[in-house]
C-alpha cells in the first residue's frame, strides 16, 4: 500500500499557536496519542479561524464544516513537549478547500507531523454544502500580506 505523502509551499502558512502535550495525552506507548493529536489540530484549526474573524458557526447557521483529515507521523512527541502548529490554507474550490498544518517541536527543531484538514461552507439549518463566502477567500489572498 501507498504511503500518504504530505507536503505544502512554504509561503502558503498565515498563522501559528504553540500548544502544551498535556500527561493526559499520553497513550500506553509513552508518547502523544494519535486522539490527542487529532484534538490539538482542532483547536490549533479553531484558533486560525477566531484569528481571521471566521465563526466556525455564524448565527444565520452558516458554518465551516470538517470534509477528511490526513495526518502523517514523523517523531513521537511526549508529556510536556510544546509543539508548534503552523496553519494554512490552500486548493479552494467553490466550496471550500484544504486548512493545513505543519506540527514541529522547537526545542530540537524536529518535525512531528503534517496535516491536512477539507473544510466545506456549510447550512446547518439547511443541512446543505453552500459557496464559500468571498470575503473569506479575500482573507487569504497574498495581494492582501504586502504591505
Amino acid at each position: 500500500m501507498t504511503r500518504l505523502r504530505l507536503a505544502f509551499p512554504e509561503d502558503q502558512f498565515y498563522y501559528s499557536t504553540a500548544l502544551t502535550v498535556r500527561v493526559t495525552d499520553i497513550n500506553g506507548a509513552n508518547h502523544l496519542g494519535n486522539d490527542s493529536m487529532i484534538s490539538m489540530i482542532s483547536e490549533a484549526r479553531a484558533r486560525f479561524l477566531f484569528e481571521f474573524g471566521v465563526p466556525e458557526t455564524a448565527r444565520d447557521g452558516s458554518g465551516i464544516i470538517v470534509t477528511d483529515l490526513a495526518t502523517t507521523y514523523r517523531a513521537e512527541a511526549h508529556a510536556r513537549d510544546q509543539l508548534l502548529f503552523e496553519v494554512g490554507v490552500m486548493d479552494f474550490n467553490k466550496y471550500g478547500g484544504d486548512i493545513t498544518f505543519r506540527i514541529t517541536r522547537p526545542r530540537d527543531q524536529t518535525l512531528v507531523a503534517m496535516a491536512k484538514s477539507g473544510f466545506v461552507f456549510y447550512n446547518y439549518k439547511l443541512s446543505q454544502v453552500v459557496d464559500m463566502p468571498p470575503e473569506f477567500r479575500a482573507k487569504f489572498t497574498r495581494v492582501n500580506w504586502l504591505d
